[in-house]
């Protein structure tokens, strides 16, 4: 897979943002940690990690590989960024730290508790109207639609529009690529679609006793600024719905792939939480992010210079064989705590809570009311530099009887 051995370091000629490689990165990833705990990337002139210690390593020490100079491609340090930075996701402590402490204390348990009882409703309700319709796009009308309403109701934005946080959310983790094709797509309707996040995102807009609206409570409370509740209520909205829409297609699909793993499902709903772990450790939501250098450091006896880019590729990590048996083997008993697709350290997913929360609702609800489940036609994947997942995902049910 275009890799070849030095005597200082493994090169590396890939480009892991074409099309053929986000189509199907599996045999990249395998290549790629074959090749050497760190590789270098030709093509663009940065590291890579595919193994699962090195990809945990990385992201656990935030002083030797920061965030702040951008989670992308892109050196913040040397080319302005299209939007400013997250001021958790592209932040460092002690920013960070006072930033996700505001969040963290939102999504506590007794929040995600809270929420429960209203997201397990909505799922039954929309599950029973899929289960009468029989057929359906699993993407559209499930993996978006569920999302789109149960969380952004209790961030408190208005349903009009609401369109928009998926194109966001498609411009955000496309930039964290290169300036591709796919990136330049995203970006196509960047304008309207800025403006509209920008109008819903300030305390005015949203719905009172709302999360958005607790993070505003913050300013009142001195932790943050006015400007900086604002910029968290956006990053709390791409945390807590993209990485949801995809996790949710890409479990939809490994259950309708797998069918022997519904049954089990079906048959031990007590496998819910586990089954959606391996599906985030099997097909990964999120499948990379970048960190940079503060520091010169060896790693597997390779040097690594202070100001370089690397680039961690958290879904081979996943599969790593070093790490899991039966990597590539998807198994819902399989005890998949550790997978690296929500991070780890200071920077796990802020908004991983609420995607599991959504996730273990809809698959209740298909156990309660679904014998099976197929795939009628061959899925589109929608590629992204950052997300795998699909475009459409046309599915059959079958109703317990």
């Amino acid at each position: 897979m275009g890799v070849q051995a030095t005597l200082s370091r493994p090169i590396s000629t890939v480009d892991p943002f074409s099309h053929g490689f986000l189509g199907d990165p599996y045999p990249h990833h395998e290549a790629l940690r074959e090749a050497g705990p760190v590789v270098w990337l030709e093509k663009y002139g940065v590291w890579a990690m595919a193994r699962h210690d090195q990809v945990r390593e990385a992201l656990t020490d935030w002083e030797t590989y920061c965030s702040s100079a951008g989670v992308g491609l892109s050196d913040f340090r040397k080319e302005p960024p299209w939007w400013p930075p997250s001021i958790i996701l592209e932040a460092d402590p002690p920013l960070h730290t006072r930033t996700r402490a505001v969040l963290t204390r939102l999504l506590w348990p007794n929040a995600i508790k809270a929420l429960r009882e209203t997201f397990e409703r909505e799922a039954d309700r929309l599950i029973e109207k899929l289960v009468a319709r029989r057929e359906f796009d699993g993407i559209a009308d499930l993996a978006e639609a569920y999302p789109l309403k149960v969380f952004p109701d209790a961030v408190g934005i208005p349903e009009e529009g609401r369109e928009n946080l998926l194109r966001y959310g498609s411009m955000v983790f496309n930039s964290f690529g290169p300036h591709n094709d796919l990136l330049r797509e995203a970006m196509t309707h960047a304008g309207p679609v800025r403006d509209w996040i920008m109008s819903k995102c300030n305390r005015a807009a949203l719905a009172p006793r709302g999360l958005g609206m607790q993070i505003f409570d913050a300013v009142d409370g001195g932790e943050l600024s006015e400007d900086e509740a604002g910029m968290l209520v956006r990053s709390f909205l791409s945390a807590g719905i993209d990485t949801t829409v995809y996790g949710l297609g890409n479990a939809l699909y490994c259950l309708a792939r797998y069918p022997d793993q519904w049954q089990t499902l079906r048959r031990e709903p007590n496998l819910i939480r586990n089954a959606f772990e391996e599906v985030l450790r099997f097909e990964a939501p999120v499948q990379t992010f970048f960190r940079t250098t503060t520091r010169a450091i060896e790693v597997g006896g390779v040097q690594l210079g202070e100001g370089e880019k690397v680039l961690l590729f958290l879904a081979a990590a996943n599969r790593d064989p070093r790490r899991w048996e039966r990597s590539d083997v998807f198994d819902i008993s399989r005890r998949a705590a550790g997978h690296m697709t929500f991070g780890t350290g200071v920077h796990g997913c802020v908004g991983q809570s609420v995607a599991r929360l959504e996730t273990e609702a809809i698959l209740a609800a298909l156990a309660k009311r679904v014998e099976s489940f197929e795939l009628i036609a061959e899925p589109r994947r929608r590629l992204n530099n950052t997300l795998r997942g699909f475009d459409t995902l046309p599915l059959r049910i079958t109703a317990l009887s």
